[in-house]
């Protein structure tokens, strides 16, 4: 098998949905797309987020009439249905089937139509970027799949590829109730090191953030996000 992972970075107005992620930075979205034919689709995407931020995506991720599949910024002609099966404080899972397609410029569309027998895909979007991650049983199409994507790109998105690899398993993260951000777990391990959790604290919040060149609120949000996080991880997994 073989993993084909690549980014989508989307301007600013270039999709309504997107936008919402690079306006409200705690949104994290992760997705795990089966595609069986170039004519059938289903989904399943979690969301997270601070409660308001989620409020804010609700509209748009259950509204069946709002193309978020499509990279051409040409619309898709298809029947869809949306179910919302998890709703909690901070967090979404949507449950999504899309059926007689007449035309869609998708990732996972494009990607049926090179390639036989079915594909599993993994989606992440964070802030203006869609991460893609595509399992197939051979890299014979990878080319024309670079290509294709590459040329089917709409105004203001951009097309960068990270790496072909060869794999025997497809370790996933997806759909944890909660998750770490990146760079919150930068600063969690900055702070960790330089002894912030100690008592006394070795280090202050002015101190990291000079360290990190970052403000200090930043610096304060992040590691609350962080250790919040944590909580409810081992909150969850106890009970």
């Amino acid at each position: 098998m073989y993993d084909f992972s690549f980014e989508i970075t989307y301007d600013p107005g270039s999709d309504e949905y997107v936008d919402l992620f690079i306006d409200r930075e705690s949104l994290r979205s992760e997705a795990i797309y089966s595609c069986l034919d170039p004519g059938e689709l289903w989904t399943l995407e979690s969301v997270t987020g601070d409660p308001e931020d989620l409020t804010a995506v609700d509209e748009l991720l259950l509204d069946e009439s709002v193309d978020r599949e499509s990279i051409s910024g040409r619309e898709c002609s298809f029947s869809r249905t949306t179910s919302l099966l998890t709703d909690e404080h901070r967090r979404r899972v949507a449950y999504t089937y899309v059926s007689d397609v007449d035309f869609c410029e998708s990732v996972p569309f494009i990607v049926a139509k090179y390639v036989d027998g079915g594909v599993l895909f993994e989606q992440t979007r964070t802030g203006d970027t869609v991460r893609w991650r595509v399992l197939l049983q051979d890299d014979s199409k990878v080319g024309y799949l670079y290509d294709t994507l590459s040329a089917k790109l709409g105004d203001g998105l951009s097309f960068s590829f990270k790496h072909l690899t060869e794999v025997n398993s497809w370790d996933s993260g997806l759909l944890p109730q909660t998750d770490i951000r990146p760079e919150q777990r930068e600063i969690l391990a900055v702070a960790v090191d330089r002894g912030y959790f100690e008592t006394p604290r070795e280090v202050t919040l002015d101190e990291l953030a000079d360290e990190l060149d970052i403000p200090r609120s930043t610096v304060s949000y992040r590691l609350r996000r962080a250790t919040a996080e944590l909580a409810k991880r081992f909150t969850n997994h106890q009970l």
